[in-house]
């Protein structure tokens, strides 16, 4: 197989009069496809049940994205029983071969990138440049994991020995549970799938509930390039009926789980019992959130400073387990970075995302709960400087909002928000902002904004996180480029995007012949 280097797929410029032209179009076309219903698929066959799911715009709530077949635990332990059959013959299959499935997928996705954008629009609330990035690190997480699958299958350096012919061998663990969050519910949903399928592994995948329909196409795609019937098992099913039942049972392997800290401490807990008739340890591969900050001290640019700030807290409504929902200044330049900051935050507009506003909606009803209560408890902790509303609209729309002056040890400051929610705390030194910026039970990603090389030799030592980053802001990890996870409770810095995680989904077999 002749392949190119890998490089990231270029985002689109929508600047460019051609590109807001297809994309217009694609929202149009896929506009007309709303609301129709997807089945589950197991073992390749299309199942149709009476329950099913309901997905919404959420920058519209009266318009349905997609009706979702449910599975109950029967329909549940059938995907899991087709995804070990399967797994008899898909470990055998040439690694070269697996590859080729993702190269397929990854061709197709390119050319209809502003479809799957558009999907994205309408199920996820992102605006465009928030959809295009989420299907160009689809495709990235395809090219990478395909090179990463045929490097790992070449020869692996031993210590040699006279006499013996040595190898080892990266082969798949089993069938594993793939359960993706809603808020990148193509690229981390696509590559945790593919991850686990180019390894040899076959899959029951759960969407997740508030944004399966693009996990539907997902699915769809990976049949087109002929993926073999039972290696993508897909059951989209409520937690309640569905989740505990594929996490605990026997012939799961393994499960890569992408989302909140409750959640995943629960399946870890869950997966550590062995179950009746188990015969092997499950793996967890986790990242779980996290509380993420950046770090100002006097002698950083300022205005790139607050630029950072306001983006990593309010890209997508600050619904990234990477978003900078913390500030933390040093004293001296406080006054001026917080007023950068409330300037540009006051700059960003409300709207659906089909139109293309900076500020979408939150997620569902749950989210838009919680992040308003969240902003009465801010009021209380610190000094509202803007937005602290929500926003007009027939969706779940709030507000960019700031609290400056806030304690380090507040609950905005502590708790993971997951909404467009950044609070601005002050430092009376470097090494105390550092203090600050530890003392959270996350550890995802970071920024520190310095022009001091020895303060950004302190942060390298001593700020505890998975991803952190100098001058920049502390989103947007490229795939091959920022191997992606988290320390503490952000998960099991699984690195997803890098050159060890696909050894997470596989294990080393070593066999020694003497001649």
């Amino acid at each position: 197989m002749t392949m190119v280097e890998y490089r990231n797929e270029p985002f689109t410029d929508f600047s460019q009069e051609a590109n807001r032209k297809a994309m217009q179009q694609s929202l149009e076309r896929i506009g007309e496809q709303l609301g129709r219903t997807y089945p589950l698929t197991i073992n390749g066959e299309k199942i149709t049940t009476e329950k099913l799911g309901t997905s919404i715009n959420p920058g519209n709530t009266d318009q349905v994205v997609g009706l979702m077949a449910q599975a109950d635990s029967t329909l549940a332990d059938q995907a899991i029983a087709s995804a070990d059959a399967a797994f008899q013959q898909w470990q055998y299959v040439s690694p070269d071969e697996r590859a080729g499935y993702l190269f397929k997928a990854s061709a197709i996705m390119r050319r209809r990138k502003f479809d799957y954008a558009a999907w994205l629009v309408y199920e996820a609330g992102k605006n465009w440049a928030e959809a295009d990035a989420d299907v160009a690190e689809a495709i990235d997480f395809l090219e990478f994991y395909g090179r990463e699958m045929i490097r790992l299958s070449g020869p692996q350096p031993l210590t040699p020995l006279p006499g013996e012919d040595n190898r080892l061998t990266y082969i798949p663990l089993g069938v594993g549970v793939v359960i993706p969050p809603w808020n990148f519910p193509l690229a981390i949903m696509a590559g945790m799938t593919c991850a686990a399928i180019v390894s040899g592994n076959t899959v029951v995948l759960k969407p997740a509930s508030t944004a399966p329909v693009i996990a539907a196409k997902f699915v769809e795609l990976m049949e087109e390039v002929g993926l073999p019937a039972g290696v993508l098992n897909f059951v989209p099913g409520s937690g309640g009926e569905i989740g505990d039942f594929i996490v605990d049972h026997p012939r799961t392997r393994f499960v890569s789980f992408t989302g909140s800290r409750d959640v995943g401490l629960r399946i870890n807990e869950r997966i550590a019992k062995p179950a009746k008739g188990q015969i092997w340890i499950k793996r967890l591969i986790a990242e779980m959130g996290g509380k993420d900050g950046i770090v100002v001290d006097q002698s950083a640019n300022l205005d790139e400073a607050a630029t950072a700030i306001v983006q990593s807290a309010f890209g997508f409504q600050g619904q990234k387990c990477s978003a900078g929902s913390r500030a933390i200044v040093h004293q001296a330049v406080y006054d001026e970075v917080l007023e950068l900051v409330i300037a540009k935050t006051k700059q960003l507009t409300v709207g659906p995302a089909d139109e293309n506003f900076a500020i979408g909606p939150v997620i569902d009803a749950n989210a838009y709960g919680k992040i308003r209560e969240y902003l009465e408890v801010g009021k209380t902790e610190g000094r509202l400087v803007a937005g602290g509303d929500i926003a007009e609209g027939n969706g779940y729309y709030i507000q960019p909002t700031v609290f400056a002056d806030v304690e380090p040890t507040s609950r905005v400051m502590l708790e993971e928000i997951f909404g467009p929610v950044l609070a601005i705390c002050k430092a009376n030194d470097f090494k105390q902002a550092i203090d600050i910026f530890n003392n959270t039970e996350y550890g995802l990603t970071g920024a520190v904004f310095s022009h001091s090389r020895e303060h950004l030799e302190y942060a390298r030592q001593r700020m505890h996180c998975g991803n952190l980053y100098f001058n920049r802001k502390c989103t947007g990890a490229l795939v091959g480029v920022h191997p992606f996870g988290g320390f503490n409770m952000s998960g099991t810095d699984s690195k997803a995007g890098g050159r060890d995680y696909l050894l997470l989904f596989t294990q080393a077999k070593l066999v020694s012949e003497k001649w």
